[in-house]
């Protein structure tokens, strides 16, 4: 293995655990949008403000681990991505600051006007954040971030495969969350409110199978180096996906929400690193390979020796934070 590609590699492992731990995250506010009115909705809302709120702010470490290692590893496709998809980039970014700020006040509001503001506020920016995200995916996959930097700013990512990839992005997110929403909810003992969620989440798994299944033919013309690599090297992956997918729908439908998150996590990250595994070796597909975009190798040293480092520094908390929000005594009274 080569130094570029192991940087690629320890970056890549970022996107794969915001993608997962960040889009349970982001989900939520699917749950919360569609919960009702002030008074029917306010057990589930409780659920989520509780379940997400130990980790919604430590999920976005993935982030910015994975923002410095582009900048620092491969600094010219960063540059190059910042500057053509900077609308959808600062989208996502509003997106972010928008759903903290409502999470926050919304549990302040002097009134119960303010807190559906606030609320409404939240809801709406954990959905548009993934999309815009899986619209800038879109873009890097179907080859329109030129090497320059100097792609259209709306057509790189207003176009079928990154609308299309915002889209599953959203669901594929709201169907995570929806395992572990129900999951808590019959761990707290809430037998109601774990069924309900069951019926959402189970509606929700069966859309985004749709959703993902009818995406592969606009995709498959609109990006076909994207397409040949997903029809290639990327299938397994494809398939343990699909396997994944109706594995935690299977286990929803028969009550085991708990044994369902497995399955539900295994699909999604199967199909980012599906993602990952097809576009190789691109970083930016038919622009810039993974060796032609990386920095000095002393960079690329220093970078993975503090990477390691902060796995040890960092990850266990982390653990240890999830072991905590998913034990027996964690739950809502």
């Amino acid at each position: 293995m080569t130094l570029e590609t192991a940087a690629a590699i320890a970056m890549f492992i970022g996107v794969v655990a915001y993608g997962i731990f960040g889009g349970a995250d982001f989900g939520s506010g699917f749950y919360d949008l569609t919960a009702g009115g002030a008074r029917r909705g306010a057990q589930l809302r409780t659920q989520i403000d509780h379940s997400i709120g130990p980790v919604w702010e430590a999920n976005h470490v993935w982030l910015i681990y994975v923002l410095v290692f582009c900048w620092t590893a491969f600094p010219r496709p960063f540059v190059a991505a910042m500057t053509t998809l900077i609308i959808p980039l600062l989208l996502a970014l509003l997106g972010i600051v928008l759903r903290g700020a409502g999470f926050v006040f919304r549990k302040y509001s002097a009134s119960m006007l303010q807190a559906r503001i606030y609320g409404a506020i939240f809801a709406g920016a954990s959905l548009i954040t993934p999309f815009f995200f899986g619209t800038v995916v879109g873009a890097i996959a179907s080859g329109r971030v030129p090497a320059e930097g100097n792609g259209d700013r709306w057509a790189s990512w207003v176009n079928v495969t990154s609308l299309s990839i915002g889209v599953v992005a959203v669901a594929s997110c709201s169907f995570l969350a929806g395992t572990f929403l129900t999951a808590d909810a019959a761990r707290a003992g809430h037998r109601d409110l774990a069924s309900t969620l069951r019926r959402r989440t189970l509606a929700v798994g069966v859309v985004t199978g749709v959703l993902a299944i009818a995406c592969l033919a606009p995709v498959a013309v609109d990006a076909p180096t994207l397409a040949d690599g997903l029809l290639g090297r990327a299938a397994p992956l494809i398939v343990v996906s699909i396997v994944g997918g109706f594995a935690a729908v299977a286990l929803m439908w028969r009550r085991r929400p708990g044994i369902a998150r497995i399955p539900a996590v295994v699909a999604v990250a199967a199909v980012i690193i599906g993602w990952g595994s097809a576009q190789y070796p691109w970083l930016l597909v038919d622009e810039v390979t993974i060796v032609e975009g990386a920095g000095a190798p002393a960079t690329l040293t220093a970078i993975l020796i503090v990477a390691g480092v902060a796995a040890v520094l960092v990850l266990p908390p982390l653990i240890y934070l999830l072991h905590l929000t998913q034990s027996e005594k964690w739950t809502l009274h």
